[in-house]
């Protein structure tokens, strides 16, 4: 992409049409740009899930109910996956620099207004547009790391965008729930102030300016536009509302299927037929891109999916509060720092798929290793998942890159990369939507199941009964008949617990699943041919 050129700050504003003098190595001020650039996407990445932990404080914030809670996530993860196929176009009509420091003071000013947000569809729709203006800043990084640095420099670049992928949603939480137990759940949201500043400084410098391109708006696939909008819309509206709303027995969630089925198809055909489709869905008949894409998106099913599942487990099951939630999820990331600049020098010994395949089976491992939860399963059982999980995310996400974009032409990158990012969020909020939806439909089936078991007939639970109501008679009830009537409502509450234990583990078990699909794709590709294959050289 022509202006994806760079200038060194001192000289704007001429431009460096090439890396640095030494052959094969980027210069300084490429190295400068990125580094910025990847701020930028370890920010956008961050805002998905700095409000998981303190989803509970949020929602009493703005008066709504714990079933409304997960769209605070979700509608940043449409507004970031609206805009990402978008990036290409925008930063053909009005240049990369102007929108990339246009859209990241607005990610930055829309996070701040999210703070002064009094109810849920105020929140919802100031997190859509948070999402939108910083969702151009993750493809943007992707973007520079294959047009700006050479192959051989191109997996320490992926590798410094794996840690924003990874690191940044695995961390957000940490960040948010000690933000939320000492300042207020509002702070969570002025996070973005500080290093965006220094992000848009920084670029501002380094980015060379372009003219603006506006006839390119005559060209605009408009149609694609509306069509996928409307689409993805309609679906998350389905995927987080249907389960409160008996799916299709909902006349209201029939309406939105039919929507997002019929805008979806449209947007699928009219992008194989146009001349310059919003997205080059054609590039997914390659290999290894199409078969990477598939990956990513049982890795964002996954990657985003279990981002929210902890939270939710430690906050409805264990009672934690978002700084202890955070605390313990911080064992998700923090190993990452050490272990994702490693990953290039694997790269280059091993055969690339072999260390994807790995990472997404330790990934699958650890959340397998969720699946024997109890009331007793809490921070301490699960540092060691944690620490499991956060091996192999590091060892997954930069060879994945590598694999879906290593075969990729350079003047397809910047589609190529819509694409993927894309993808990848689009599962992160259908996974979001989905574990939520399974979490209660199996805490109800197990709820039923325990019961039918749980009959005033058996002389066991009568013995429970009796034995509770004596507690409750030793701690200040005199009335045997009151404390018997609060000995059956503590047995139902400890029913529906177990139950709500047993849903978790189920639907951890589903995460494990959907990682052995995406280890399924891995194999199936080819090995990459030139800098990015890996193995002995």
């Amino acid at each position: 992409m022509s202006d994806l050129a760079l200038t060194h700050p001192a000289s704007a504003p001429r431009a460096i049409a090439a890396p640095a003098a030494l052959p094969g190595r980027a210069s300084a001020t490429v190295w400068i740009a990125i580094l910025a650039a990847m701020i930028g996407a370890f920010m956008a990445i961050l805002n998905i899930q700095i409000t998981n932990a303190s989803l509970l404080n949020i929602e009493g914030g703005i008066g709504t109910g714990v079933d409304n809670g997960s769209w605070i996530s979700t509608s940043y993860l449409i507004g970031e996956i609206v805009v990402i196929p978008l990036t290409d176009y925008l930063s053909r009509v009005f240049s990369f620099r102007n929108i990339m420091l246009s859209f990241a003071s607005l990610f930055a000013a829309f996070s701040v207004a999210c703070a002064f947000a009094t109810d849920l569809p105020t929140m919802i729709a100031l997190r859509a547009f948070q999402g939108f203006f910083g969702g151009v800043l993750i493809p943007m990084a992707f973007t520079l790391v294959f047009t700006k640095l050479p192959k051989a420099q191109q997996p320490i670049g992926l590798a410094m965008f794996s840690l924003a992928v990874t690191f940044a949603p695995a961390i957000g939480p940490t960040i948010g729930g000690y933000l939320t137990e000492n300042y207020g759940w509002q702070t969570i949201f002025f996070v973005n102030v500080i290093p965006t500043a220094v992000m848009v400084a920084t670029l501002y410098f380094t980015l060379e300016r372009q003219p603006l391109n506006l006839g390119l708006l005559r060209e605009g696939d408009w149609f694609g536009i509306a069509t996928m909008a409307l689409g993805l819309s309609a679906l998350q509206a389905v995927l987080e509302e249907g389960n409160k709303n008996d799916w299709f027995g909902s006349p209201f969630i029939v309406k939105l299927a039919l929507v997002a089925a019929v805008s979806l198809s449209l947007f699928v055909a009219n992008e194989l037929i146009v001349e310059k489709p919003l997205l080059r869905l054609r590039l997914l008949t390659q290999r290894n891109f199409g078969l990477g894409t598939v990956a990513a998106v049982f890795i964002g099913f996954a990657l985003f999916g279990s981002i929210y599942l902890l939270p939710a487990y430690l906050g409805q099951v264990q009672r934690y509060n978002a700084e202890q939630i955070g605390t313990v999820l911080a064992w998700t990331g923090l190993p990452q720092l050490l272990l994702i600049p490693l990953v290039p020098k694997l790269m280059e010994r091993f055969d690339i798929r072999f260390i994807a395949f790995t990472g997404t089976a330790i990934f699958a491992a650890s959340s397998f290793m969720n699946t024997a939860m109890s009331l007793d399963y809490s921070g301490d059982q699960l540092f060691i998942p944690n620490i499991v999980r956060a091996v192999g995310q590091a060892l997954l996400l930069t060879p994945l890159s590598a694999i879906s974009l290593g075969s990729v032409a350079p003047q397809d990158a910047a589609a190529a990369s819509g694409i993927s990012n894309m993808m990848r969020n689009l599962g992160g909020a259908i996974g979001t939507a989905m574990l939520s939806t399974i979490v209660t439909k199996r805490e109800q089936f197990h709820s039923n199941i325990i019961g039918q078991a749980v009959d005033l007939g058996r002389e066991e639970v009568r013995q429970r009964i009796a034995t509770m109501t004596d507690y409750f008679m030793a701690h200040g009830m005199s009335d045997p008949a009151s404390a018997r009537h609060q000995a059956i409502i503590a047995l139902g509450k400890t029913v529906k617990q177990q139950a709500l234990i047993m849903g978790f583990s189920d639907t951890f078990a589903v995460v494990g699943i959907v990682l052995v699909l995406a280890g399924i794709a891995l194999l199936l590709t080819s090995k990459p041919k030139g800098a990015a294959a890996g193995g002995a050289h």
